[in-house]
């Protein structure tokens, strides 16, 4: 199905024989020693694998500018970012390196990279493909996905590494639901209006996207998701916890770097210091805190009970919606450095993204022309979300919009 077709992979997917060092020095000697299912699955298609592509370290950032081995830049524009964490992945196959390419996305780091580099995004419906041999972050929130040139082509990939997998329990046997002959698509208020920090152009866009549909006798409705707008602060609670608990594993015991000490506790300290970036640093004592004696219960629980809100928000919705439409990020791909001094803001570009991943839901981000910014014309991303298992609309809608780019 994929015979001879390039395709480049993240660095957190283990790939038997090769180092997997989900862009971090404390992984930076690690040779995996098996495939990831995924893997597994492209090379039995008969994919070639062309290579690592760079990230955030462990997958947390926005920009890829978190990498220990330097920065990813826009194909579009090389003083501006190319979207994280899956950034690499979507500059290469933005700049023809690569036919597709395997992402990761935890809360966006698969549709917001491809919406700043013009390409396609496709985080599938959680479950839907097995995360064994992804290096984790936060286990709850993780899908793997393709990024492509089209809808099409994400198509494809997905229906190659979609499956039940015997070593990831969260895995599912895929069974897409059929498409509705001319799918409703819904509209939330609560994920963006003109002036919410959107790009007035970016607004523009949405809004063309918007009357394409409705001209082509696609049905829109407005929706409400009334709890949506806590999913960005309940993510930076969920997120960090789990991401305290994944990353003890990583030591300098076990595998990976190691800087000997005279007693085990100054060898932990010194090679989680050494090995790990300001941001898994500044995620980790996050995470350790929401865990902690005292505050579990007031952020970590009570985020957890917002979650199920924001799922119910979601299930209601897609009572009297095929597909829910907005944009993928509030503005185009911002300049390299903008945003590091002030992670609060750089958090904000997921804005739009985080909800699908709270909720498990597949999401779709498609190139929907440009806005200009200094000379430069930027891509922009529409996004797509659709009920748990039906990645078939978001396929078909997906499809008719990028006749308009």
């Amino acid at each position: 199905m994929l015979e001879g077709i390039p395709i480049a992979v993240k660095d957190n997917i283990l790939i038997a024989g090769k180092i997997s060092s989900a862009a971090s020095k404390i992984l930076e000697p690690f040779v995996a020693s098996y495939d990831a299912f995924v893997i597994n699955k492209l090379q039995e298609a008969g994919a070639v694998l062309t290579g690592r592509t760079n990230m955030d370290e462990f997958a947390m950032g926005s920009s890829t500018e978190n990498s220990a081995f330097g920065l990813v830049k826009n194909p579009y524009d090389e003083i501006r970012v190319s979207g994280g964490s899956s950034g690499g992945s979507a500059a290469a196959v933005a700049s023809g390196m690569a036919m597709a390419a395997l992402g990761s996305d935890t809360g966006g780091s698969i549709r917001q990279p491809a919406a700043f580099c013009g390409v396609v995004g496709l985080k599938p419906t959680y479950g839907a493909v097995s995360r064994s041999g992804l290096i984790a972050m936060a286990s709850s929130l993780d899908q793997i996905g393709p990024i492509t040139r089209s809808v099409k082509d994400a198509e494809l990939v997905f229906n190659v590494i979609n499956g039940k997998d015997q070593k990831d329990a969260t895995s599912v046997e895929y069974k897409p639901k059929n498409s509705a002959p001319k799918p409703v698509i819904g509209i939330s208020k609560e994920l963006g209006r003109d002036g919410d920090g959107i790009d007035s152009d970016m607004y523009e866009k949405f809004n063309e996207a918007h009357q394409i549909l409705e001209s082509h006798g696609y049905e829109i409705r407005e929706i409400s998701l009334p709890h949506a707008p806590y999913a960005l602060a309940i993510y930076y609670i969920i997120m960090p916890a789990e991401v305290s608990s994944n990353l003890a594993r990583f030591d300098g015991i076990r595998y990976g770097l190691s800087v000997r000490s005279n007693d085990l506790l100054g060898t932990y300290v010194k090679t989680r210091t050494v090995g790990f970036g300001p941001e898994p640093r500044r995620r980790i004592m996050l995470g350790t805190y929401v865990l902690s004696a005292g505050y579990y219960d007031a952020y970590y629980g009570r985020a957890g009970q917002v979650r199920q809100l924001i799922i119910q928000d979601f299930k209601n919705a897609f009572k009297g919606v095929d597909a829910i439409l907005s944009l993928t990020t509030p503005t185009p791909a911002f300049k390299i450095g903008e945003k590091t001094s002030d992670p609060l803001s750089m958090y904000l570009s997921d804005i739009f993204t985080v909800p699908a991943n709270i909720a498990g839901i597949p999401a779709l981000s498609v190139p929907f022309g440009t806005v200009s910014r200094e000379g430069k014309d930027l891509p922009v991303g529409i996004q797509l979300m659709a009920s748990w298992f039906n990645e078939p609309t978001l396929f078909e809608l997906g499809k008719f919009l990028e006749q308009y780019v």
